[in-house]
Parts: C-alpha cells; structure tokens; sequence
C-alpha cells in the first residue's frame, strides 16, 4: 500500500512540473542594451543585437509571447528578484558567487576577456608594472572582480556604469586601458571610427574563477520549470542551426565554444 501510495505522488508530482511549465505563456527578458553586439540601445529607444535576437528566438522556439524590458546593469539582478522580468539575458558571466542568488540555464555564449589600450601604451601587466595606473571596467561585473583579486591595491580602478563612459575615457586620456569582454570592446571601440588607434594588450583571460562557465540566462531559483524551457530552447537552437545563424550576424568566431 505505502509502495502504491509512493508511485501516485511520484506521478503527481511529476503532472505538477508538466502543469507548471506550460504556465508560462510569456516570458519577459530583461536586456542591458549598453553592450554591443550584445546589446544596444537605438536612438528610438528600441534594443538590438545578439541577445535580442536570442530572447525572440528562445520564446519562438519554447512558443511563449517575448517581451524586452532595458534593464540597467547595476540593478539587473536585483529587479529580476522583484519580478520585473523573469528572465536575464544579458552577456551575465555563470559564477558562483552568483549562483547564490540566481540560477543559471546552461551556456549560451563563452568570450575570452580582454584589455584594450592606445597604440604602443605598454602596459607592464603585473602588479608592479599598473601600479597607479588608471583601468576602467564596468562596475560589479566579473571584470571588475579580477581586477580587484588580482592587482587590488597596485591598479587604480574606475568603474562605470556602461562602457559607453569608460571609452570616452579612454579616448580622453582618463584611464589607460578598459577590461571587458573582447567581442564587446572590439564592436564598442575598436571596430568604431577612431578605433584604429586602439589594440588589445595584455593576456587573454578565461579562468573560470574569475569569469566563470560562459555566459547565461539568469532566472529566479524558485522558477526551475522556465530554467530547464530555456535549456531545452537554447539546446534546440543549436540543433537546428538557429544559433548559428544569429551569431554569424555578430560575431566573425564561435561564440559558444565547446
């Protein structure tokens, strides 16, 4: 009897998981639009690139109505714990220091990280060699914490909110290098007009310490049904070439790695 009783509930909780994920009939993104090719923001106000086109694949595939909501990157996690969006998709480095308080679906993106810096600057990358030297990063972002792990008390870091401020910096001689993504350094600056007077310097860096498991969809802990949709989507994507065909539009090099 109690054998029979384990199997119904093993059953109905199973039901209640189908149930719960065909709940979700829209799904709302939260997108920074200040980070191309991820994302950016055009002059009427409407949001483009990689990840936008991601989010609308991802809820064709999954057959849910998409919403895009620009979300600053200072409060991009917190306003997703309050419910102002379900879903992150925002070039959001896998961490476990975020795993605290946000799941992760699997990768969707990996890019090395770069620093760039004026032609013929160099820079000594040690902590000796940046000691006093100015480098700009986004604020609380996994760059901004390798800098700080690493050469804390030798390199003065400015951060920012975008780095749309941190290149005008640079451009103006404020700081001396900026540390981010390279794919989005290289569409924000070196590929621009001017840029030509820029280069990546330095070494490339991937420690998943520091930068994590690639990039993810950030989605509340208590909502694993959207979590494993957008994992099935992502995989799906891939499968059918989907994927590939939007990262082409962005990138000259596999953005998801292996």
């Amino acid at each position: 009897m109690k054998k029979w009783l384990l199997i119904v509930a093993i059953a109905a909780s199973a039901l209640s998981g189908i149930a719960q994920a065909k709940e979700w009939k829209t799904v709302r993104f939260g997108i920074e639009g200040a980070y191309p090719p991820f994302s950016w923001t055009e002059a009427d106000g409407s949001l483009r690139g990689f990840d936008v086109d991601m989010a609308n694949a991802l809820c064709a595939e999954m057959q849910v109505e998409c919403v895009i909501i620009p979300q600053d990157w200072d409060g991009i996690i917190p306003s997703l714990l309050a419910r102002r969006y379900d879903a992150i998709i925002a070039a959001m480095s896998i961490t476990e220091e975020r795993k605290k308080r946000v799941d992760f679906t699997k990768k969707y993106a990996q890019i090395p990280n770069r620093f760039i810096a004026k032609k013929d600057a160099n820079l000594d990358f040690t902590p000796e060699g940046l000691k006093g030297v100015r480098i700009g990063v986004q604020r609380a972002t996994t760059h901004d914490k390798y800098l700080t792990d690493n050469y804390g008390r030798s390199v003065n870091i400015v951060r920012y909110g975008s780095f749309d401020d941190a290149y005008l910096d640079l451009a103006n001689g404020r700081i001396a290098a900026v540390l981010g993504d390279a794919s989005a350094l290289e569409e924000g600056m070196l590929n621009r007009p001017g840029g030509d007077g820029y280069e990546f310097v330095g070494p490339s860096l991937t420690d998943p310490k520091w930068f994590g498991e690639g990039m993810g969809i950030a989605v509340r802990k208590q909502d694993k049904a959207l979590t494993e949709q957008l994992n099935r989507a992502i995989a799906s994507l891939r499968e059918k070439g989907i994927y590939q065909q939007i990262a082409a539009q962005y990138f000259s090099y596999d953005v998801y790695g292996e």
